[in-house]
């Protein structure tokens, strides 16, 4: 099936997120739509799925004019949307997720879950997933939550299948299956739409590339481009795709881990015996394929874990069994792996979002009276510095771009006088641009003294940032290297092999 869009335009307000754009995909071609953070192309989609009605423009399958008031038309239509965000319901099994708006009955009137069961199935099998149907969604790893995405996609067998930032939480193993996967469903005569910001994937599986700026379209690109190419194409400005930082200044012991464990509620430890030590002025990258305790680890330092033994501090002072508030009166800035989850609240601005760690005090509240007009500076100041793009700071955090939301959770955490700075995944899911920007934030934290800890399941992203690189697997330290160790090395690390000359 042929999609076309003829000169699509959304406006919000004085916003204009889509102007003017027109693209054509063809069956058998991956056409990957590529673009800052805030370029429109998330709404640009939204609009082809039925979430939101154009202003202006044409949407065309097979050279005819579609009217979409719903994603229901969409789907009936033959268009499939594999959401950034996911549109999952924690408390349903995956088979009934996967049912969900397409239920099925028996004779009886009674829901059919065994043929959602067995399509989950099917699906699973075609395309190499192992998902267990009975699983609660709630329970499963981010990125399997993710499978379970492309899983109630491929079930509505979509002739048209968008793949908006479909990679964001994927280790880089499963990142290449899903490439194999996207290769599989273009051979087979489906037209895909491929959101992403990683330049690899694109050069990797895209046929034809569609650039967006400030929601316009600025020009095609060959998948034959180079990374830089693409980069300057998409920002409008030579980006530098390398990280800059001299050798590190290194001061005394700051964050001290001696000896952790974390049981998970069956008493299995996902965290077990893990000792390390990062020095001020100084950037330990934790690297393994998410899924081997990192995520616990964090908690841990940042008061959220449960059972937890051994022995955690920060200039001496113990934070094991210590409040989250009280860590982060501590001096702890913590950006989690999960922003919209853990480290937004959606529904308050952007002014609200940036005060969450301070709300409880000077200089934001006083004698429990919000101090507004400080409050507004702030904000106002904060989002510039940061680069935050939004229509002011009373807009809603959920009304965001995810690098925007990003930078939100960077400049409230950064703008706090720190002891330590904890970020899990801090560039999941954002563009070159925003990257950039935000491995220069981490750099200067580093620089000005303060020891930092990056949990990244990006190879490039730990080899890049770090001073030093600490490995696990299955909750283990496989071994602490310098940031000059060959990727082949890490890799047989981050698969539990620990290769001759490294200490476990």
């Amino acid at each position: 099936m042929k999609l076309e869009l003829r000169n699509i335009t959304k406006r919000f307000g004085q916003l204009t997120a889509n102007d003017h754009i027109s693209l054509v995909a063809m069956p058998g071609r991956i056409h990957a739509l590529v673009g800052e953070n805030g370029a429109g192309k998330s709404t640009l989609m939204n609009v082809l799925f039925g979430l939101y009605q154009a202003d202006e423009g044409e949407i065309l399958l097979d050279e005819v004019v579609q009217q979409f008031s719903g994603p229901g038309d969409a789907m009936a239509a033959g268009i499939g949307m594999v959401h950034q965000h996911f549109m999952l319901i924690p408390v349903f099994t995956v088979a009934e997720n996967v049912m969900l708006g397409h239920e099925q009955t028996t004779r009886g009137g009674r829901l059919d879950i065994e043929a959602a069961r067995q399509l989950v199935l099917d699906v699973s099998a075609r395309f190499g997933f192992d998902i267990d149907p009975d699983a609660l969604v709630g329970d499963l790893p981010v990125g399997v939550q993710q499978r379970v995405e492309i899983i109630k996609a491929l079930a509505r067998d979509a002739q048209v299948l968008i793949f908006d930032e479909p990679t964001a939480v994927l280790t880089p193993q499963e990142t290449d299956e899903l490439m194999v996967i996207m290769k599989q469903l273009r051979d087979s005569g489906t037209a895909i739409i491929f959101i992403t910001h990683k330049l690899r994937e694109v050069r990797e599986v895209a046929d034809d590339i569609t650039v967006i700026r400030l929601g316009k379209v600025v020009g095609e690109a060959s998948p034959t481009a180079t990374n830089t190419e693409l980069a300057e194409m998409m920002v409008g400005r030579a980006v530098q795709l390398k990280v800059d930082k001299g050798p590190a200044k290194l001061g005394a012991d700051a964050l001290v881990v001696e000896s952790l464990t974390v049981l998970d509620p069956t008493g299995m430890a996902v965290v077990n015996d893990v000792s390390f030590t990062i020095r001020a002025g100084e950037i330990v990258c934790i690297a393994g394929v998410q899924g081997n305790g990192q995520t616990e680890l964090t908690e841990a330092i940042m008061g959220l874990a449960h059972h937890v033994s051994g022995s955690i501090s920060l200039d001496g002072q113990s934070l094991l069994g210590k409040s989250v508030r009280h860590i982060l009166d501590a001096g702890v800035g913590f950006v989690p792996e999960d922003r919209t989850e853990d480290g937004l609240v959606g529904s308050f601005t952007i002014a609200e979002n940036l005060m969450l760690d301070r709300s409880q005090g000077a200089p934001f509240v006083r004698a429990g009276a919000l101090q507004l007009k400080t409050l507004t500076e702030f904000a106002t100041e904060t989002s510039k510095e940061f680069d935050v793009r939004s229509q002011g700071i009373t807009s809603k955090a959920s009304q965001l771009s995810g690098g925007n939301q990003q930078k939100i959770v960077l400049a409230r955490e950064l703008s706090r006088d720190l002891k330590l700075f904890v970020a899990a995944q801090p560039t999941r899911g954002i563009d070159v641009g925003s990257i950039e920007f935000v491995h220069k934030r981490i750099v200067q934290t580093r620089d000005s003294g303060i020891p930092v800890l990056v949990v990244s399941s990006e190879l490039d992203e730990v080899v890049a940032l770090a001073d030093r690189i600490v490995v696990m697997y299955r909750g283990r330290i496989v071994g602490i290297v310098p940031a000059d160790t060959p990727r082949a090395v890490l890799g047989l690390m981050m698969a539990g092999e620990v290769p001759a000359g490294v200490a476990a």
